[in-house]
């Protein structure tokens, strides 16, 4: 694994970096918030990242992207992280792109694909049913019915469902709530009849969504993949996803790193920079080196993605795990370190706080990577 990025992706950060920091700074998730956008992110800026590459940077260049890669993508992911950047990128790049290029079949890809690239479409992963990530456990059932399906259950959690031009729901087609296998995805649209979608706001300001299935008909053609088949492809979209999100943690840890670091060189107790007392000094150091270590882990997760190495999986749930601990330690010491100020509204240090919670139990926490990890390893 390379730890030094080439020329063109260090062009591509460059790129990302002043984008997110002119166009989508953290004032613009205040501005969202504060004015109760309805729907959750700047659409001209998605826009403007669309035309800019991002959106298409995991898909081919028949189908208008820029197919710059899975590093690629975790360095825009990166440069979002450090602005608390609100975009579908996570949705519908890493979940949905993801999900497509994987299981879809020539036609679905290239209607699908090319509207990704463009901008034009949002996709949603309507996965979970509980209030902990478990993408086995699936009670939503679609039940054949001569050419068609009808799907029938409820989602939670979904990113952007509220806004998503198209779900890939999650539903089984055989065995029961606990199996494996029997699990099948369905390309369906949010305006057909029996789809209700009930937007949610998370504690970060994020979107998400309830969705509910009445009978919902679909063809046959909306088969994501193969029927009862579809575990295999969405254990690879989550862990591109998890190793993705990994990214994005790396640069909310590092702003929030800076943040701290430069009130630690003004504000002042006893005559003095508190920068100067060693005990915060310490810390710093010790958070400094955790940074370090993640930096490394996220880069060849995404490293091992692009590779299509075997060891995806453990990579995965090992970055996952890392930078959803790390996130929390570096934000929690951050807002201590700003003392009682950090507590209020004034400081972003709060605002990086509430996103590190979410996005640490999105796709499973810590906990849930360690015990899939040693399940991985057969012990």
């Amino acid at each position: 694994m390379a730890l030094v990025l080439t020329e063109e992706q260090q062009l591509l950060r460059d790129t990302a970096t002043q984008f997110f920091q002119e166009r989508l700074p953290v004032a613009n998730l205040r501005k969202l918030r504060d004015s109760k956008d309805a729907t959750g992110f700047d659409r001209a800026a998605w826009k403007e990242m669309a035309d800019l590459g991002f959106a298409g940077i995991m898909i081919s260049e028949k189908y208008g992207g820029t197919e710059f890669g899975p590093v690629g993508l975790g360095l825009v992911l990166e440069q979002a992280g450090r602005t608390l950047a609100a975009s579908p990128l996570v949705s519908t790049v890493l979940l949905g792109g993801s999900a497509v290029q994987l299981a879809g079949n020539a036609t679905q890809r290239q209607e699908i694909l090319s509207a990704i690239a463009a901008g034009d479409r949002i996709l949603a992963l309507a996965l979970e049913e509980g209030t902990h990530h478990n993408p086995t456990r699936i009670a939503t059932r679609a039940e054949a019915d001569g050419s068609s399906f009808r799907i029938t259950g409820k989602k939670t959690f979904v990113l952007d469902g509220h806004v998503a031009d198209q779900l890939i729901v999650v539903a089984r087609t055989s065995g029961t709530e606990s199996d494996r296998s029997g699990i099948t995805l369905f390309l369906v649209d949010p305006k057909d009849e029996g789809v209700k979608v009930t937007r949610t706001q998370m504690v970060d300001n994020r979107n998400a969504a309830n969705v509910e299935f009445s009978n919902v008909s679909v063809p046959a053609s909306s088969v994501l993949g193969s029927i009862d088949g579809g575990i295999d492809v969405l254990e690879q979209v989550l862990d591109i996803a998890r190793i993705g999100l990994s990214a994005e943690m790396l640069g909310l840890v590092q702003a929030t790193f800076d943040t701290t670091l430069a009130y630690l060189k003004e504000r002042k107790q006893f005559g003095k920079v508190i920068g100067s007392f060693q005990a915060l000094q310490h810390r710093m150091a010790a958070l400094f080196a955790e940074i370090e270590l993640c930096r490394s882990v996220v880069l060849d997760g995404l490293t091992a993605i692009e590779e299509r190495r075997n060891d995806v999986p453990l990579i995965a749930c090992l970055a996952k795990a890392r930078l959803s601990d790390t996130a929390t330690l570096m934000t929690n010491e951050g807002l201590q370190m700003h003392g009682g100020m950090g507590m209020t509204d004034q400081f972003d240090v709060g605002l990086f706080m509430k996103r590190a919670r979410v996005a640490a139990a999105s796709f499973g926490d810590g906990n849930f990577h360690r015990e899939r990890f040693a399940t991985l390893e057969g012990y």
